[in-house]
């Protein structure tokens, strides 16, 4: 990893959007996310939750003087959303905010032909990059991880995609029980020869009170080894590398230039407002920064957003102050997950502390010395072996 020099630009942290829409047709096996099906969803009334919960947010000064750098709408499936509503919220955030010139409107989106059919329709509401839960482009492995489309439809998709938007991103999900390292390296190929400027790439993990960690207790599913999952995850490394989209992220690779704007405020621990049920949010109140968390029950979230009175306008279910220590953890733990690792200039305007004093140099010499760390005058960084085994690297530095 070449060293920076003390004058290189640090990137901008970033200030987004998160508008998440809860609704899925099904719910697949290995999700934790906070998904629900319903037979109908009034998307009249949603729309107006979402409305006013954005208005009170902004009146009470969250993100004045920012800029909005991305805005992303997720779920769920955002993609059921009708594109209308999407237009509505973008219309509304940019009375309140100003959005940078080259902001990034990402919509999570499910292969299905009835929703690729409103790609188009989500361009015109202002969606400039699309992100499509493909998974696999395999019949029977579309049909064990509980996906509603198939092989066609998610080509289908994603051909639509490049001609509705400028940028456009789909996940995969590999080290699944048996998968074979031929097989991987097939599926690699095809989506390389789909891919535009970004991939995600996850391994398989058995999330608890999901289907798959059901079948695992009962021993109907048997997870990949750890040493099995390591040799596809270098494996993918080396093939990514070659086709010019390095990991920018442990899971997530892209050519320069087409990162998700949006999970980098994450990963450099930028602000970030989170609407709709269950949306976490890292928000500035004066000069200190405060944990959102909204209900998670979609029903509970639109009823009090509804309500009247000084406890209605907004669907939280707390918001905490986050102490500098905490957020110093969290900025660490985050950007060790980038390949660019963690500036130190950006460490210090979010926590207030000197990322020499959190993280002594002491304490990352060994690591440095065993390969897993990379350090500098301007930043530290994970290097792609201590990306591997992040948890334990963390440990370390954490102590």
């Amino acid at each position: 990893m070449p060293a920076l020099a003390d004058s290189e630009a640090v990137p901008r942290r970033g200030f987004g959007l998160y508008v998440h829409w809860p609704f899925c047709v099904s719910k697949c096996p290995y999700c934790d996310f906070n998904s629900h099906v319903r037979e109908r969803v009034d998307a009249a009334r949603w729309q107006r939750a979402y409305l006013r919960e954005m208005k009170q947010y902004a009146e009470a000064g969250v993100g004045r003087g920012e800029t909005v750098t991305s805005v992303f709408f997720g779920g769920g499936t955002p993609s059921l959303m009708p594109p209308d509503t999407a237009a509505a919220i973008l219309e509304a955030a940019r009375t309140y905010w100003r959005f940078s010139d080259d902001v990034e409107i990402t919509l999570e989106a499910n292969p299905n032909s009835a929703e690729a059919g409103k790609f188009a329709a989500f361009a015109q509401a202002g969606i400039n990059r699309l992100s499509i839960g493909v998974q696999s482009f395999e019949a029977d492995v579309l049909k064990f991880l509980g996906r509603a489309h198939d092989a066609g439809e998610a080509r289908a998709a994603i051909a639509a995609a490049a001609k509705a938007v400028p940028r456009y991103s789909f996940d995969l999900i590999y080290a699944r029980p048996e998968q074979s390292a031929e097989q991987w390296r097939a599926e690699l190929r095809e989506a390389l020869a789909l891919a535009g400027d970004h991939l995600s790439l996850y391994t398989l993990t058995i999330e608890p009170n999901t289907g798959f960690a059901g079948a695992v207790t009962r021993g109907a599913l048997h997870p990949m080894p750890s040493d099995d999952q390591a040799a596809l995850y270098d494996l993918t490394q080396e093939i990514l590398d070659q086709a010019g989209l390095p990991a920018y992220e442990i899971s997530n690779h892209a050519r320069p230039g087409g990162e998700s704007r949006h999970n980098l405020i994450y990963w450099r621990s930028g602000g970030y407002l989170g609407l709709g049920p269950g949306a976490h949010g890292r928000i500035l109140r004066g000069d200190a920064w405060q944990a959102t968390q909204n209900r998670r029950k979609p029903e509970v979230w639109l009823e009090q957003v509804e309500a009247q009175g000084p406890l209605g306008g907004h669907g939280r279910e707390s918001e905490t102050p986050v102490a500098s220590t905490e957020r110093a953890e969290e900025a660490l733990m985050m950007g060790l997950r980038l390949a660019e690792g963690v500036y130190a200039a950006n460490f210090r305007a979010t926590t207030g502390i000197d990322l020499d004093v959190f993280v002594p140099r002491a304490r990352s010499a060994p690591l440095e010395g065993a390969g897993l760390l990379y350090r500098d005058n301007v930043r530290i960084a994970a290097t792609r072996d201590g990306r591997a085994v992040l948890d334990g690297l963390l440990a370390r530095l954490l102590a």
